[in-house]
């Protein structure tokens, strides 16, 4: 089975082999019209696997190793991209990348995660987990972005914080809750989008915002299913129980309130056409950034506030004053 594909996938192995094979012989009609027949039919059967994905076969595709990066969306969406290094304390963290932007011809400032290409990428971005200084770092550049007033786009692709000792020792904790209490305060637009693994305080520590996004097949939760499997069950093997009952995928989370929009991805998901899966994040972009944007400060303000304020409130009777 190719490497590329996930497990729950192997229907589509044989359609796979056949239009390989045929792609390298010499092009006739005939063939043409098979490739074409193969071809729908692989659309087919995609369609009918991706129509009924599990939550823990959501989990798998968003932990694609094709799945488009933060550097995939600069390169398509984000043209004259200057990165900003270092978080003026203690290092320059590689798991979190930051830098300005244009974007449709307005300038904005990018924050996310990179979990890294090949085995070299990813030993150098730490496999996507964030040290305190990236959230430090990531901080300092939104603070930027909000003195020269330029909107804030971020882009969510972690397993976790790094819960390394060394971290713990400079104050992880401290840093993704100062971002959160810095990032309800900015005052500049915000637009956060979900888009592989938003796992726990590691995603959070970037992703309070005006508006927050996923993409359809990303995850947004907690703790990762393996985790809480290990903590519920004592037992990791329990992952997909764990991954249906943590509520982690993009409609849960839209019905939750947790989130406030689904970013359609292509069918197989974003890794099968990153072209086309760009091109739905940039059209769901352009939208909200143009909407929140709209707003004057002192409303953005309050709306964002209210909206992680309101978080879980639904059905819930809360006593105000407790005497």
């Amino acid at each position: 089975m190719p490497p590329e594909i996930l497990e729950f996938e192997e229907p589509l192995v044989p359609l796979l082999k056949e239009i390989e094979a045929l792609s390298v012989l010499p092009r006739t009609e005939a063939s043409e019209r098979e490739l074409e027949a193969l071809n729908r039919r692989l659309l087919r059967v995609r369609t009918d696997l991706y129509a009924a994905l599990t939550p823990w076969q959501r989990v798998l595709v968003a932990r694609h190793p094709n799945r488009p990066s933060l550097e995939d969306f600069v390169q398509r969406l984000f043209p004259g991209f200057v990165e900003i290094h270092g978080d003026r304390r203690f290092a320059d963290d590689h798991a979190l990348m930051t830098g300005f932007a244009e974007y449709r011809g307005q300038p904005l400032l990018l924050v996310g995660h990179l979990k890294g290409g090949d085995t070299k990428d990813k030993i150098f971005r730490n496999f996507g987990y964030a040290r305190p200084e990236g959230y430090r770092k990531a901080l300092r550049a939104m603070r930027l972005a909000e003195k020269f007033q330029r909107p804030i786009v971020v882009f969510v692709d972690t397993p976790a914080a790094y819960p390394g000792i060394e971290s713990e020792e400079r104050g992880v904790a401290e840093a993704i809750a100062a971002n959160l209490r810095a990032m309800m305060l900015l005052d500049t637009p915000i637009i956060v989008v979900v888009s592989g693994e938003g796992g726990s305080g590691g995603a959070l520590g970037i992703a309070v915002g005006d508006r927050v996004l996923m993409q359809e097949y990303a995850i947004y939760s907690v703790i990762p299913p393996e985790g809480c499997a290990a903590i519920l069950w004592r037992d990791p093997a329990k992952k997909v129980e764990a991954a249906a009952a943590l509520k982690l995928t993009a409609p849960d989370l839209l019905q939750a309130g947790i989130v406030d929009g689904i970013i359609p991805e292509p069918v197989g998901g974003a890794h099968t056409d990153p072209a086309a899966a760009a091109a739905l994040v940039d059209e769901a972009l352009a939208r909200e950034l143009a909407a929140v944007s709209a707003l004057d400060s002192e409303s953005r303000l309050a709306a964002r506030y209210a909206k992680f304020r309101n978080m879980g409130r639904a059905g819930i009777d809360f006593v105000d004053d407790v005497s």
